[in-house]
Formats: structure tokens, sequence, C-alpha cells
């Protein structure tokens, strides 16, 4: 359970009502579902316009990263990787095929069976990096969603606003209703930029510092593999970890 993720969003909702009332204002005055729809509606479809579905789809399912992000894995990683390397120089490459089939990481099951197969050390690590470099791309691919809604939810909101003003110029006769179309007019614009800076920003941000997490632990893994398989000492493939643990420190 990621708390800073929770109590942000706590404070951002608390801090932008707490402020409405101590100027005066009422909270139900922020409550238009017309700015509402205007703004998130055509922001996804905004998005998705951009996007392949699958793209959009999978940039949805990683919302959920926010709350509960990835478990960082990388100590137990660090630890795996003496073992493999101590087995491997003891055993033989073939003695790591029970930790291929037992790992539940699709990246350390396809580094350790390149191993297995007696790659060339060199074409494996080009074949790692590749894999690396494919998924890094394919997620932030996703997480783009998030940034462009951060970038379109502005304007729309002012789109919005200009609607509700379009509507008060059409009712100016009728003064019982351009009450709501001014209401409309500076609460779409709230959503807009609220939303950009307050929610779609800061959660793009946020995926992609886990997103680069992980890909730093899949270069430190793809290191690994290639100290494994040119028989490097136990000794030496922790001196690549150190390393490892140094830069990311």
């Amino acid at each position: 359970m990621d708390w800073s993720s929770l109590v942000g969003l706590l404070l951002v909702v608390v801090g932008i009502l707490f402020g409405q009332v101590l100027e005066g204002g009422r909270i139900s005055s922020l409550v238009q579902p017309a700015a509402f729809v205007i703004v998130v509606v055509a922001t996804i479809g905004a998005v998705m316009l951009q996007s392949r579905m699958p793209v959009f789809i999978r940039g949805v399912r990683m919302l959920k990263w926010i709350i509960n992000s990835p478990e960082d894995n990388t100590k137990k990683t660090i630890q795996d990787a003496m073992v493999w390397s101590s087995v491997a120089r003891r055993e033989g490459f073939l003695s790591l095929e029970r930790y291929m089939q037992s790992s539940k990481d699709p990246f350390i099951a396809k580094g350790l069976r390149l191993v297995i197969d007696g790659i060339d050390p060199s074409r494996l690590k080009d074949i790692l990096d590749v894999d690396i470099s494919l998924y890094e791309m394919e997620q932030r691919q996703a997480v783009k969603i998030w940034e462009s809604a951060g970038g379109y939810s502005p304007t729309i909101g002012i789109l919005g606003a200009v609607l509700g003003l379009i509507h008060v110029m059409e009712n100016l006769t009728d003064p019982s209703k351009l009450g709501s179309g001014i209401a409309v007019a500076f609460v779409a614009t709230i959503y807009g930029v609220g939303l950009a800076n307050l929610f779609f920003l800061p959660v793009s941000n946020k995926l992609k510092e886990i997103i680069s997490r992980e890909v730093i632990r899949r270069e430190m893994l793809a290191d690994i593999f290639f100290s494994i398989a040119l028989g490097d000492s136990t000794r030496l493939v922790e001196e690549r970890l150190s390393n490892h643990r140094q830069a990311t420190a």
C-alpha cells in the first residue's frame, strides 16, 4: 500500500474544499454535473482518439499502481543472483533449471533459460537489452495517456467555460437561468485545471518513476546473467551488484 498517494489525494480534496469554505463559499457550488461531463468525458475521448485501444486499456489498468505499486524486490533479486552464480560455478549451467522453473518473473525465467542454453554472453546481453527496451517503450506509451489527459484537460475546461457563457448569452432575458450558466463556466475551468495538475500529471509522473525503477532492476538482472554466462566468479558478480546498488542509491 502506497500511503503517500492516499495522503496526497486526501490533501488535494481537503485543501480545495476547506479553502472553498474559508472563502465563504459552499461546497455544493463546486458540484456541477454538466461541467464534469464536459471535462472528463471529452478528455477521455481525446485521449482515446490519440491512442490504440490496447495501449489505452493498459494505461488505465496501471492506475492501480498508484495505490498498490509493484513490490520492490531488488534485495531478493540480489540474494537470488548470488545463489545462481554460486550454483552455476559449482554444478554447471544446467543446475539453474530448477530456479528457472520456479520463477514467477518472466524476465528472470528468460534470462536463466538463455544461460542454461549456453547462448553466447554478448548475444545474451543483446537479447535481454532488446527485451528491456520493448518493455520500457510499451509501458511509457501506456503512461502517456495520463500525461496527455493532463494536457487536454485544461483546454477542455476552457471549452466548457465558453459553452457556459454561450448558455448565459442565450438566456439574458431569463435571469433564472443565468446563475447555472455562469456556474458551469467557472466550475468547468476549475475541473479542467484541477484534474490536470492535481491528478492526471501527478499520476503520470508517479507511474514513470515506477517504470524507471523496474527498468533499472531488469538492467541489473541482464548484467547478472551476462556475468554468469561469462563464468565470472561469485565475487565478481557481487562487485557488479555493488556497482548497481551505488548507481541507484
